[in-house]
């Protein structure tokens, strides 16, 4: 791109930037309303005086996304904050050294005096988020708070000034143009010819004296290629179907950026008793603290072949650490296809209650301080929804189930079978996680049905119960021949579903959770594609 293509993008961007941050501050101003309460339509007809009617669709759309986050993210701080105040009084109210009803006081008047200090900071913080949302006025920096507030501290940064003040434009400008379906391959503000890759530009109405092609437009010389994903992003704009541009700047490498993303439609995902009748196979996936341990389970809930360890370093810079975890997940697809499976296994994990509380449930010093900085880098919701999106587009399911009582059930049930099983392969606690997960994911129970086939039928007698999969019956029937290696029980009744032994079928999972269901959503919009 010459230096002149690069001024004129920066000057529509600037423009429609400020536009964009104004309609933002009057949304804010607006509070918390319905939809169509906002007055979105009486801000779009002012911002089509200064931009075009497509320009100011999408600064408005924008701008209610924008408010509806910092809304969510108000909420998630005043549940963080009351987590923690609930903790610290629970500590305090019970006197030094001492434990009353599972609760353990501080060990010192020290930490109790510095405790008290803290609950006053929170409580004080937290009168302020809640005023805050009961006005409906979230604080919203354009450009990132933590980009502004380096520039208080440009030496410890390694920055400039006129470095700081390049990046911060960069980050404020505003060059995203909504996808119309019928427009000209589908989008008529950022236009990308698909034949020759060349990008023209609907350029705002003050600044239309730039135009260097008809009808007000700005034709830049250079051409742009997409390689990821490019089939379908063909299939769309030659049928002219709506696909969304953002035209980003990155001032460190000098470069811009082009991307597209577009909107599938949403499926009916099968439910895991659905998947347990077709007879198909998960890859169940337990997250880890540098790896994610998988195992490949049938629909009847054994472990097929031997656990997999797929490394996971996720330090260092944000962008590093995505694209590991993005490489991780792929490894993830390619062996569930290698296996033949219809989907991914994965826990519904949610560390926010820990992180809140880590200071006050996790352990004291050193160990204490390690173990919390372990659990605040496990990127559970980064995952999940990175997993959801790249296991749709490669036609896997996706399930979420509940984490609770994996980790123990499976290596009290499951690692000395794995071990048997895998005798090259060392099992890990993570491993037998995993193929909980993978069982509780297919409807069945996560601990081990007792009377199963030993590891060796040469030297020990019991034998299964042909049981594996339970069958309902009907009522004053027989019940199947027990075998030598089936316990009696006495009594003929339908146990619970843990128990692994039930004839009947529950439909609540362990202590009477719902069971696992399918990680529904719009997974095209959770990334972008270059």
């Amino acid at each position: 791109m010459s230096a002149d293509e690069a001024r004129v993008l920066r000057v529509v961007g600037e423009h429609l930037g400020g536009c964009a941050r104004a309609d933002l501050a009057e949304r804010v101003r607006i509070g918390r309303v319905a939809v169509k309460e906002n007055r979105r339509a009486e801000r779009k007809r002012a911002l089509t005086k200064v931009s075009s009617s497509r320009w100011a669709g999408a600064m408005t759309r924008a701008s209610e996304d924008q408010y509806q986050l910092s809304l969510r993210c108000l909420f998630d701080e005043r549940a963080s904050l009351r987590r923690a105040i609930a903790r610290i009084r629970q500590r305090l109210a019970v006197p030094c050294g001492q434990r009353a009803g599972g609760v353990r006081g501080y060990p010192s008047q020290a930490e109790r005096a510095q405790k008290q200090r803290r609950l006053q900071a929170l409580t004080v913080r937290l009168a302020g988020v809640e005023a805050r949302i009961e006005a409906g006025r979230p604080a919203v920096v354009v450009g990132g708070r933590r980009l502004a507030k380096v520039r208080h501290h440009l030496t410890d940064a390694g920055l400039s000034e006129s470095g700081w003040r390049e990046r911060w434009e960069a980050a404020r400008l505003f060059l995203t143009a909504d996808g119309e379906s019928g427009a000209p391959y589908g989008n008529y503000t950022i236009s990308v010819d698909p034949a020759c890759g060349t990008v023209s530009i609907v350029l705002p109405e003050p600044l239309r004296h730039l135009a260097n092609a008809p009808r007000g437009r700005y034709r830049l010389a250079c051409t742009v290629t997409f390689n990821h994903r490019r089939g379908e992003w063909l299939d769309r704009v030659t049928a002219h179907r709506a696909v969304r541009y953002d035209i980003t700047h990155d001032p460190e490498r000098g470069r811009w950026y082009l991307d597209a993303s577009w909107a599938t439609p949403k499926t009916v995902l099968p439910t895991p008793v659905e998947l347990a009748a077709d007879g198909v196979r998960l890859l169940a996936v337990d997250l880890n603290a540098g790896h994610l341990a998988a195992c490949v389970i049938d629909a009847h809930g054994n472990p097929v072949g031997r656990p997999v360890t797929v490394p996971a370093n996720l330090t260092g810079p944000a962008s590093q650490r995505d694209g590991r975890l993005r490489a991780a997940i792929t490894t993830l697809i390619a062996l569930a296809r290698q296996h033949g499976c219809a989907g991914l296994a994965i826990e519904d994990l949610g560390f926010d209650d820990a992180r809140a509380t880590g200071r006050e449930t996790m352990g004291r010093g050193r160990r204490g301080k390690a173990f919390r900085r372990t659990v605040a880098g496990l990127p559970t919701a980064r995952f999940r929804e990175r997993v959801r999106g790249m296991a749709h587009h490669a036609g896997l399911v996706v399930v979420a189930v509940d984490p609770a009582y994996t980790s123990r059930w499976g290596g009290q049930y499951w690692k000395a079978p794995l071990q048997q099983q895998s005798k090259t392969v060392v099992v890990t606690g993570h491993h037998a996680a995993a193929a909980a997960i993978g069982r509780r994911a297919l409807g069945h129970g996560a601990r081990r049905r007792p009377g199963v086939t030993a590891h060796d039928q040469r030297i020990v007698v019991r034998r299964a119960t042909g049981q594996a999969v339970p069958r309902p019956r009907a009522c004053g029937t027989a019940s199947p021949p027990r075998t030598t290696g089936m316990p009696h029980q006495g009594i003929k009744t339908c146990r619970d579903r843990s128990d692994q032994l039930a004839l009947f079928l529950v439909s609540q999972d362990r202590s009477g959770r719902q069971p696992a269901s399918p990680v529904y959503g719009d997974p095209a919009n959770s990334g972008q594609y270059r």
